[in-house]
């Protein structure tokens, strides 16, 4: 029986090989088994991953946190975290001069929560205190700075007010019995209202008693910083709001006490070591949480006074929360984001945090449990109407977005299809490169890098493996001109030593650009000369290292780095040159239901295939044998053969192909026969589709498999 299958839609991404006999899914035909230094895109074609453009050596190893003030380009940074020192980078270099001493260990900076606000950025931990670092001054001499965070500051309290009670009435010979009390707050230039200075008293008349010319009158000494000073008066046991005084002294004419106003009162939840793991902010308010001694609660800050803990007594609206989470066993809180409402993620379940009104206040917190899948610390990503989140294993990965059926957030497993991806490891950081292809790029433990392609309205999520030759240590995207900057920190052994690199990965190759533009080569360079010429240099970082080349869109293979510098076959006046590596890629094998029965077991073989390129230079391709199935390293031990490539005339650039390259695969009669796809020189690759006549055969007999290993 003899069939022609097509392989349009590559949108599944690289998934788990026991699945391969779940050909019932809707999604089965655009599984692919092996998907190394691929990404699957929107449209359901698949590229090959750019290479990486060598920005700096680092001399050990680091941890990047992003710093994102805008989206524009000249405001986006990486904050480099490594052993005693934070430096500061942007996608082209290290900002000379630039550092900040440090006492983080590496592997606690993975596990650190960060919230920006312009130039702040927020780092919590449990280990440390919270701090903040700060960007000051103008471009382009921006001075950088960390200090601890110090809550509750303002203006010193005033000292106790001078209080005299004046009749100024000749016929008032009422007895003076009943005490008034009087406090007095500085505040800033930024509306920055200090702590009250004690109580000044005085007896006088209780205020409904006062008649006509009746005034109290208060003096006080100046605070240094002040504009304005607020004053209170005691009324039934609490101090409410009575005037503003912009001098030293005040005349209260019987002014009614306002309570809903009150003298704020100090409260420090994380004073005496007790520092918060998570920080956010939402409707205005910082959001600290999972602290030592509270690992279940959750703190927010005054409305717009990210810093000011201080509360008001009576308690108001705009008051500092405190919650803490019931929920039968003390979940530590490992995420907290704003996303609308407050979410919360637990080591036990995600939560939701929300009011009876329009914002959350002391009095009015309601909370939700959304699901119980439990979070690990791992930062939670924003994706569109979605928010990407680890499960407590630091494993499988997990989307929260709101259904509307449900009338609260749903969310699915996203790794569910390719456990193998990540089940043994832990992701240990992650970036989400939102233009072009919806990416999300995570570190696993091991250094290898794992690339999903999301987007829940359209139900994509295909994952893809990236190795680098070396490990990537930690990965950050920022916003860019024209796709987001994505940095990663790269431990390579060059030549027999270890090396730590900062690098950026590559535009992707667009319709519009040149076969001179392809950059396919990682911890590369690009020299470009106004004429011709075979010496290319600075290429020190990878000393002894062997190294490819595009020069002039021409491939070079087999360099080695000498001096910093190699000698290519033919002067170019553009060269691409670093470190090749291979982009694999392969499609799970057919089975579908005809008419005789299923096609599970059946040997088959591919006859005539077609390859649907967009502008693609060369590639190879190969058959697998039996036992490849399970094995997507199985391409290493197969044999390849090269699709054609040549110019349209010798000495010009090779032209990149968009169209169909017909080839005949030489395989035999195998039950799991499938077509691996590579590319291994420094060129671009993209494939659409897929189409072959695969002839199926009878099912192996029982002599076959001692010899074909069925059994």
């Amino acid at each position: 029986m003899s069939s022609r299958i097509a392989f349009r839609n590559f949108t599944g991404g690289e998934v788990t090989p026991t699945i391969s006999a779940r050909y019932d899914l809707q999604k089965f035909g655009s599984f692919l088994q092996c998907c190394e230094n691929f990404l699957p895109n929107l449209h359901g074609d698949v590229e090959r991953r750019p290479g990486t453009r060598y920005v700096a050596e680092l001399g050990g190893p680091a941890v990047l946190v992003p710093f994102r003030f805008n989206t524009e380009r000249t405001n986006n940074y990486a904050l480099l975290f490594q052993e005693g020192v934070i430096r500061v980078a942007h996608e082209d270099g290290l900002i000379p001069g630039v550092s900040m001493a440090s006492d983080y260990a590496l592997d606690d900076v993975y596990a650190l929560s960060v919230a920006q606000v312009g130039d702040l950025v927020y780092l919590a931990h449990k280990k440390y205190p919270l701090r903040k670092v700060i960007r000051s001054g103008a471009a382009p001499d921006y001075a950088w700075s960390m200090v601890d965070v110090r809550l509750n500051r303002s203006l010193s309290a005033p000292a106790k007010p001078a209080v005299s009670f004046v009749r100024d009435n000749p016929d008032d010979d009422a007895p003076l019995n009943y005490t008034l009390s009087y406090m007095v707050t500085a505040v800033d230039a930024d509306g920055v209202e200090s702590l009250p200075s004690p109580a000044g008293s005085v007896v006088g008349k209780y205020p409904t008693d006062w008649v006509v010319g009746n005034h109290a009158d208060l003096t006080w000494a100046a605070v240094e910083g002040a504009v304005e000073y607020n004053i209170y008066r005691e009324s039934a046991g609490y101090y409410g709001f009575i005037g503003v005084a912009t001098g030293l002294s005040f005349q209260d004419q019987n002014f009614e006490a306002d309570t809903s106003m009150t003298p704020k009162e100090d409260w420090d939840p994380f004073a005496n070591g007790n520092n918060p793991a998570t920080v956010a902010f939402h409707q205005q308010r910082m959001v600290l949480g999972g602290t030592r001694d509270n690992p279940a609660s959750f703190f927010m800050s005054r409305t717009g006074d990210y810093e000011n803990f201080r509360k008001s007594r009576p308690l108001q609206d705009d008051d500092p929360v405190e919650y803490m989470l019931a929920s039968g066993s003390i979940d530590e809180i490992k995420w907290v984001i704003g996303f609308g409402e407050l979410l919360i993620g637990t080591s036990g379940a995600e939560y939701k945090a929300s009011s009876g009104g329009a914002s959350i206040t002391p009095n009015d917190v309601q909370i939700n449990v959304e699901s119980y899948w439990g979070s690990a610390g791992l930062a939670p990503l924003i994706i569109g109407n979605s928010v990407l989140h680890c499960q407590r294993s630091g494993s499988h990965v997990r989307d929260l977005h709101y259904s509307w059926e449900k009338d609260g957030y749903a969310g699915n497993d996203l790794s569910l299809l390719a456990p193998q991806l990540v089940e043994t490891h832990k992701i240990r950081q992650w970036a989400f490169q939102q233009s072009p292809g919806s990416t999300v790029w995570a570190v696993r433990d091991d250094g290898i890098l794992l690339g999903l392609t999301y987007m829940q309205e359209q139900n994509v999520f295909a994952w893809s493996r990236h190795a680098a030759d070396g490990k990537v240590l930690s990965v950050a995207a920022l916003s860019g001109d024209e796709e987001d900057a994505v940095l990663m920190v790269v431990e390579r052994e060059i030549a027999g030593v270890r090396k730590y690199f900062l690098e950026r990965l590559a535009r992707r190759f667009r319709s519009d650009d040149r076969i001179e533009e392809a950059f396919f080569v990682d911890c590369g360079i690009t020299a470009t000369h106004a004429e011709a010429v075979e010496e290319i240099a600075g290429l020190d970082h990878l000393e002894g290292a062997e190294v490819a080349a595009l020069a002039d869109g021409s491939p070079e293979e087999g360099h080695v780095v000498k001096d910093g510098k190699i000698r290519l076959r033919y002067p170019a006046k553009v060269a691409h040159v670093g470190l090749n590596f291979r982009s694999v890629l392969a499609p799970l094998p057919v089975e579908t239901d005809t008419q005789s029965g299923s096609t599970l077991g059946k040997r088959r073989a591919y006859g005539k295939c077609v390859l649907r390129l967009h502008r693609s230079v060369g590639g190879k391709y190969a058959a697998s044998h039996a036992g490849d199935l399970f094995d997507a390293s199985a391409w290493r031990d197969r044999h390849f053969y090269d699709l054609p490539f040549v110019p349209v005339r010798f000495g010009e650039a090779v032209r990149p192909f968009s169209g169909d390259v017909e080839i005949s695969l030489p395989s035999g009669q195998d039950n799991d026969t499938m077509i691996w796809i590579m590319q291994d020189r420094p060129m671009p690759f993209r494939l659409v589709a897929i189409a072959a006549d695969v002839d199926f055969g009878a099912r192996p007999s029982a002599r076959d498999c001692p010899k074909r290993s069925c059994a």
